[in-house]
């Protein structure tokens, strides 16, 4: 039965299915997750698709319209791993919670329990630990889109991070921002977003779109729903007054976080005005290319991932977001290579990173105490950030005392003091907290009479008991008589029943037994009225305690988000020094003039993994040497060569040092990555088709101050077609668009461009010995002599038979094509003397388009052929011709 389309009659169903279908109507489209004593149950619908989603068992509970309910459930106290499944899984979770006490025998069938939803949980929105990636940023991005103009929102809930901007809209352009942004989930208006937009959201990126009442995004609302949040009356401090859809967009993650987390947002305090222009735009065939934060491979290893030793969580998802969108303001970055000088040449990294190793993940700590959810632990894992902030700052002294970092100094004083609020979490939480505050324990003794007055009725009850009984005996004469104490007739005082003639007057009989009788008296009545309440009233204290410790923290967010910010900039500065000696990396050099030149520039990732020593090569780009054709064989490195130039290139617009001896960047806008491909089976697309999609929007949207790398343009179509387009392409990279390029192939006619202007010639070196094949990976000037690849396919395993008999139809074929090349444009070749090489080259092409064709007719057996095969011949040649 679906609960979301066919409701059953509610008063064939008991008080509390009744209360789960109320509830459950208000969120048709998410699994809710009903609390129900120990377990979280799921009906109908949602107990067939958890089950499935989870691997748990499907059974059933009660009936509805004559029909078995479908029910599936999970313990409350392992919930956390289920649910961080099915979020994963981009599903959206409505926890349900017991509000009230527990259904007494008394109200059993009457009334249930009250319940109510306490949060959402949506792949956007979570900000518990256990729940989210420790490295990986949990990013909320909402969309506005009208005519030609686009408003882009990002809200990180778990760190307080608010970001807005506002551009011209391209569905290109989108893409990049997308990819940059790394969405955990994206909020779109239901009234007006072209489904064709969500389309290729939803191919660019493996992450959940989600479709929102358009009032959520009503321009004219905006504008107090972000004053209302930043308690301002204006947002022209912000810089957006004058940016409507960059509002409606940020109000509109603030409406569904609202929505979500069922409480108010305090620690979302501001918002950053950015523009796309600010960073290097990378496409996401890029990022995946050069396999910046995920590995192409299962086993691979990206550069995150390479250079990541950050000892905070903070600061690893600060390395991992300037990864993905690297900086173009020189200044900025100088004053992170500064920074980064200041530790590596004072050796100051190890003490800071020693002291940055104790610090938690408080930036997600912060979130949850504005949110209300902070458990015990995380007060506990505040008050050791706390107590760490001195010894981080007498770690960076030295540093800050010489004045050689202006960002360190800045950062130093962002950390701010927080000694007061370390002793106050110091008086208030136990050493050791349980996981929850309903536990108890939470509180420190002293720090609350009252509630050490509760403890002390609770904790020495059992003393009291053990003197009343003592004292009752002496009284009474009774050495039997005992206290005891059950559930149902509560504290007792039990004679025997020989014995209960001897019970005083102020003994009232509670309960008789067979054997024995029980009894009561107003001092053990007060007792027991004391002691069943100490432990609710000692909670309800603690609980209490708690929020005003939260509401504490609350008033001083903003100060406690600057230092949790100044400490991952200082992990990350740190992780970058801690890179740099650890492999030998230098500082790279910023130039207003377009160029990239590397010396002795190396792979990081392959240099790391590699168990034998890299080879370094330099790369040399500039303005009158735009264009580098590398040629060589494969395996010969020249992929490695290339990605390695955007890796140290993106290494020092991230204020990186980088495995290179020198190297000197000018301004770059974009990378761009063409380098291998594979089928689309999704979208039915051929290598070839991937591969000119991805070479068009290169030649669309590079300028002149685009890197691009380009691996075998041409290879997925036959040898004449592919030759001509990546000439082509060649010829319109360096003409007319006059970007730095390194364009690897396997097409030795394309070095005779080396003759035009801006257009030089590199090789990957190897050589063969005594038959074998040596690859030297040193790319040196000048065309290569030969691609090596029966040599290759030898490396690779070929059996010889195969490898002598290809070497066999080498020689017949460059015979064949040398013999018919020289009858062919002999002429044309020697006496056109001042013809320019790229046209006679062209006109090589038009006469090898023709050779299938000769080849044909000479193995053409013509005395034996009959008359009949002959016209048959002749028309099968006339059609190749054609063809």
């Amino acid at each position: 039965m679906n609960a979301d389309k066919t409701t059953p009659d509610l008063s064939s169903l008991t008080p509390m299915m009744q209360q789960y279908l109320t509830i459950k109507m208000q969120h048709p489209h998410s699994l809710m997750f009903y609390r129900m004593g120990d377990f979280y149950e799921l009906f109908f619908d949602d107990a067939h698709k958890a089950a499935k989603l989870l691997g748990i068992t499907l059974t059933h509970r009660g009936k509805a319209n004559g029909e078995p309910i479908p029910m599936a459930g999970v313990p409350y106290h392992a919930a956390e791993g289920y649910l961080a499944r099915l979020v994963k899984k981009g599903e959206t979770v409505v926890i349900c919670e017991q509000l009230g006490e527990g259904e007494s025998a008394g109200t059993r069938g009457k009334a249930p329990m009250e319940r109510g939803v306490v949060r959402i949980l949506t792949p956007g929105t979570l900000t518990d630990d256990a729940l989210l990636n420790s490295h990986q940023s949990s990013n909320l991005v909402a969309l506005c889109i009208q005519q030609n103009q686009i408003g882009i929102a990002l809200l990180d809930l778990s760190a307080g991070i608010f970001k807005v901007q506002q551009q011209n809209f391209q569905q290109e352009q989108l893409a990049i921002e997308l990819s940059r942004l790394m969405p955990s989930e994206i909020l779109v208006d239901e009234d007006i977003v072209d489904p064709n937009i969500i389309e290729h959201i939803k191919k660019q990126l493996d992450c959940p779109v989600t479709k929102r009442p358009n009032v959520d995004f009503n321009i004219n609302n905006a504008q107090k729903t972000l004053c209302d949040q930043f308690a301002v009356s204006t947002l022209s401090g912000f810089g957006i007054d004058h940016l409507p859809l960059a509002k409606a967009s940020a109000a509109a993650l603030i409406h569904y976080a609202k929505e979500t987390q069922k409480t108010a947002l305090p620690h979302i305090r501001s918002i950053q005005l950015e523009q796309s222009s600010d960073f290097i735009a990378l496409d996401p065939v890029t990022r995946r290319n050069l396999e910046l934060v995920e590995p192409l491979f299962e086993h691979g290893t990206s550069l995150f991932q390479l250079i990541n030793d950050c000892q905070t969580a903070m600061g690893s998802r600060l390395l991992s977001r300037t990864i993905m969108q690297p900086l173009r303001d020189t200044k900025l970055l100088d004053a992170r290579l500064d920074a980064t000088a200041s530790v590596l040449n004072g050796y100051h990294e190890s003490p800071i990173r020693l002291v940055l190793k104790d610090i938690s993940d408080i930036e997600r700590v912060l979130s949850r105490v504005a949110l209300g959810s902070a458990r015990p632990r995380d007060l506990v894992q505040l008050r050791q950030a706390c107590a760490q902030i001195p010894l981080l700052r007498h770690a960076i002294q030295p540093i800050t005392q010489a004045h050689q970092s202006g960002l360190i100094q800045q950062l130093d004083h962002e950390l701010g003091d927080f000694n007061g609020l370390h002793q106050r979490l110091m008086s208030a939480i136990v050493e050791h907290p349980p996981v929850l505050l309903r536990d108890g324990n939470v509180i420190a003794e002293g720090f609350d009479s009252e509630l050490d007055e509760l403890r002390k009725i609770r904790d020495h009850a059992g003393q009291f008991l053990i003197d009343l009984e003592i004292q009752e005996r002496q009284n009474t004469g009774v050495s039997t008589l005992k206290i005891g104490y059950n559930r149902v007739s509560g504290y007792y005082i039990e004679l025997t029943r020989a014995q209960a003639e001897q019970a005083p007057d102020h003994y009232i009989r509670r309960q008789t037994l067979k054997n024995a009788e029980r009894y009561i008296t107003p001092e053990l009545k007060s007792f027991e009225d004391k002691v069943l309440s100490s432990e609710s009233r000692a909670l309800a204290r603690e609980k209490m305690l708690f929020e005003i410790l939260l509401d504490e923290l609350r008033q001083d967010i903003g100060n406690l988000q600057m230092m949790s910010s100044a400490i991952a900039q200082i992990d990350m500065l740190a992780n970058f020094s801690h890179q740099a000696r650890l492999r030998n990396w230098s500082r790279p050099e910023f130039s207003p003039e377009i160029g990239v030149k590397i010396i002795a520039g190396r792979h990081p990732v392959v240099e790391a993994l590699s168990k034998t020593a890299f080879t370094p090569n330099d790369t040399s780009l500039d303005f009158n040497h735009r264009m580098a054709i590398v040629t060589g064989p494969n395996m010969g490195g020249k992929s490695t060569f290339m990605r390695q130039t955007a890796l140290i290139s993106l290494l020092a617009y991230c204020g990186c040092y980088v495995p290179a001896k020198s190297a000197i960047l000018g301004p770059i806008d974009r990378v761009f990555t063409r380098i291998g491909s594979a089928d689309d089976l999704s979208t039915g697309k051929s290598t070839f088709m991937v591969e000119m999609t991805e070479t068009s929007q290169i030649l669309h949207h590079a300028t002149n101050q685009s890197l691009v790398l380009m691996d075998e343009v041409g290879r997925g179509t036959s040898t004449y077609d592919g030759l001509s387009l990546a000439w082509a392409c060649v010829l319109d990279l360096s003409k007319r668009i006059k970007c730095l390029c390194l364009f690897a192939t396997h097409y030795f006619e394309l070095t005779e461009l080396g003759k035009e202007s801006g257009i030089d010639n590199y090789h990957v070196t190897a050589k063969e010995l005594n038959g074998n094949l040596i690859l030297l990976h040193k790319v040196q000037h000048g065309p290569a002599s030969q691609s090596h690849g029966l040599q290759v396919a030898k490396l690779a395993g070929i059996p010889a038979s195969v490898i002598k008999e290809a070497q066999n139809r080498l020689k017949i074929l460059e015979k064949q094509q040398h013999l018919q090349l020289n009858k062919a444009v002999q002429n044309d070749l020697f006496s056109a003397t001042d013809e320019p090489a790229v046209e006679v080259i062209e006109r090589i092409i038009e006469v090898e388009k023709d050779l299938p064709v000769l080849n044909l007719l000479r193995a053409l057996d013509v005395d034996n052929l009959s008359p009949r095969e002959a016209l048959q011949q002749i028309y099968a040649l006339k059609d190749a011709l054609e063809a």
